[in-house]
This record gives structure tokens, sequence and C-alpha cells, in this order.
């Protein structure tokens, strides 16, 4: 007798659709990286900039390059507030799709679950089986001898 499991194709399903969202997760994660490391280095380049332009003032700075040094960090400044947002925006999709995630593995536990419950019925019903077959494989070799 060869084990088969009912529910076979919705485990296969579950499993492919976990797989599915580990992609979609792990590409998730990826792109909150990428942004997250475009904030830093612009965070990065203004703190350079602040220094630069501290130490430079000290050494004395005409109006203009402090106009252009300002505007130049107030440009950053807004592409940093963007890559905020861009982080927030791409940290909550992470999130989301790592619950999905979660909840796809959840799903293909309880039918791995089931599986192992099933499978160990249909053993404990092969061994049943196999014991009523010697009991009545003994029952007939002691008619024969009797007999």
């Amino acid at each position: 007798m060869r084990y088969e499991f009912k529910f076979h194709k919705i485990l296969a399903v579950k499993e492919r659709e976990k797989d599915e969202a580990v992609s979609v997760y792990q590409d998730s994660v990826r792109k909150f990286e990428e942004v997250a490391e475009k904030l830093y280095e612009l965070l990065k380049r203004k703190e350079d900039l602040e220094v630069y332009q501290s130490e430079r003032l000290h050494g004395g700075l005409s109006i203009q390059e402090i106009r252009h040094h300002q505007q130049f960090i107030s440009n950053i400044e807004k592409m940093i507030e963007h890559y905020q947002k861009m982080v927030i925006n791409a940290r909550n999709r992470m999130l989301l799709f790592q619950e999905k995630l979660l909840e796809k593995n959840i799903e293909v536990k309880k039918y791995e679950k089931i599986r192992e419950k099933d499978y160990l019925k249909f053993t404990e019903d092969i061994k049943v089986i196999e014991g009523k077959q010697m009991d009545d494989i003994s029952i007939q070799m002691y008619m024969n001898r009797e007999g």
C-alpha cells in the first residue's frame, strides 16, 4: 500500500505561494535597503558640507559663497525629506510583505502538520492490517496442523 496525502495539491499550491511571498519580501527588503542607503548618503553629504562650510567660515567667505552653500544645503534637505518619506514607505511595504510571508508560512506549516498526522495514521493502519494478516496466517497454519 502506497501513501498518498489527500491534500498534496493544496500543499503544493501553498508552498508555491510561500515561495512567491519570500521572493516579494526579499525584493521589498532590497528596495528598502537601497532607499535607506541613499538617505544615509545624503545625510552624510549634508553633514560633510556643513563641516566644510563651517571651516570655510572661519577663514572668511564671500556672501555669494555663503548663499551658494545655503542653497546647496537647502536642496539636499529637500532631497533628504523626499528620501525620508521613501524610506518610511519602503519600510511599511517591507513590513506588510513580511506579515504576508508569515501568514503563508503558517498556512504551509498547518498542511505539513496535517500531512504528518495523516502519515502517522496511515502507518498505524498498515500495522493493524499486517497484524490481522499475521493472525490469519497463524490461524491457517494452526488449522492445517490440526487437520
